[in-house]
């Protein structure tokens, strides 16, 4: 039974230099036709799957805070006339600071939206300003403040390190800055450089400094034990967060379960089907203005595909995978399906092995990708 959803909205009122998410510039967009489309395609979908109740809604974009109060009231409503939730569903908003006016957040916390998560990524306003972040470290302060202020108790922030021109005495200051919020969920990323954006543009021109990999995996040791200073529980490579603040949904992708994905160029798991959704908004809206779904891909995940995605997102999680579900799951032992991968990458000190789970080691986590490559294309149906 399907228990996740993801629902994009594609606008934004600028666009960051580092991202390559399905977005548009917000100015005179049909907006107004794209929120009907989405309400349409949630409909259709959950006629055709019907569930009782999902456990996650995640409403990710672009920025979903950038409609304004009239668009942001017609979304909630169309969520809550199509799908089924109730107030023990983990229901997030993702947010920009400074796009959350009162007004906005009342709408959000009276929808039942119960989690906001912060798009910050640094508190050095000069970084924000060079990677095309249009908030500035006072609107963090102003927006989470505001949240608490309705009632939203489960707050994420994401941060990325490894930007241009960053130090790792700044990376510090922002860390310092981030926990001194006491919230109960913390995300951070390493900066990837993504074709078709901003950076990488600047990167094939050779004017794009970075800190380099040596830098960057001493930002990443320095995240987590700054977390675990804290208090805050790392449960997934990225993630960290309170004992019961752990994000639903993102363990929903770890633990290789199917879910919904609405939206312009929204990604889904469906009946054993990876599906992925037009991206051009006239491309997404006009299957669905004659009563057809916008799947542009659809693709029947084998179970060859099935035990390796098992693997290699099982292991983003800190608990590693589970021998005995894995094995419940699949009818086979995944140390004997993979037993080269994994004897290689035991001796190398990258992921360890006991009777319940295998898991990455912390040198594991600072190299997860060679670990997660080292799956793909190994077993056979």
């Amino acid at each position: 039974m399907i228990k996740a959803a993801y629902i994009h909205i594609p606008f934004c009122h600028h666009i960051c230099h580092y991202c390559d998410f399905n977005k548009v510039f917000m100015e005179r967009q049909p907006v107004g036709e794209y929120l009907a489309s989405l309400g349409k395609e949630m409909m259709m979908t959950i006629e055709k799957n019907p569930v009782n109740e999902l456990r996650s809604i995640f409403v990710g974009g672009g920025t979903p805070t950038a409609l304004d109060e009239r668009q942001l009231e017609t979304l909630v409503q169309s969520i809550k006339e199509n799908l089924p939730y109730n107030k023990h569903t983990e229901y997030t908003f993702e947010a920009n600071p400074g796009d959350l006016s009162t007004e906005k957040l009342r709408i959000l916390k009276e929808a039942g939206v119960n989690r906001l998560s912060f798009g910050v990524q640094s508190f050095n306003d000069e970084l924000l300003q060079s990677i095309g972040r249009s908030h500035r470290a006072k609107d963090v302060f102003k927006s989470i403040h505001a949240a608490q202020d309705i009632g939203f108790e489960n707050i994420s922030v994401d941060l990325i390190y490894s930007l241009p021109k960053q130090t790792l005495e700044d990376f510090k200051l922002t860390l310092k800055t981030a926990l001194d919020l006491d919230l109960v969920h913390y995300s951070g990323y390493s900066l990837i450089i993504e074709p078709k954006t901003v950076f990488y543009n600047l990167m094939q021109r050779g004017k794009l400094r970075l800190p380099g990999e040596e830098t960057e995996a001493q930002m990443y040791e320095l995240l987590m034990d700054a977390m675990e200073k804290k208090g805050l529980k790392q449960y997934e490579i990225s993630n960290f967060a309170l004992p019961g603040f752990e994000s639903y949904h993102n363990l929903t992708y770890w633990r290789n379960e199917e879910y919904f994905g609405f939206g312009a160029g929204a990604h889904g798991y469906v009946d054993g089907y990876r599906r992925s959704n037009y991206g051009p908004l006239k491309k997404y809206m006009e299957p669905l203005s004659k009563d057809l779904l916008p799947v542009m891909e659809k693709h029947l995940v084998t179970k060859a595909e099935q035990m390796e995605e098992e693997m290699f997102l099982g292991l983003r999680k800190i608990e590693g995978v589970s021998i005995r579900h894995f094995i419940e799951k699949f009818q086979v032992n995944p140390l004997e399906l993979f037993q080269q991968e994994i004897d290689q990458l035991t001796t190398n000190k990258l992921i360890a092995v006991n009777e319940n789970e295998i898991s990455l080691t912390r040198k594991g986590r600072l190299l997860g990708n060679e670990v997660f490559q080292s799956f793909l294309g190994v077993s056979n149906d």
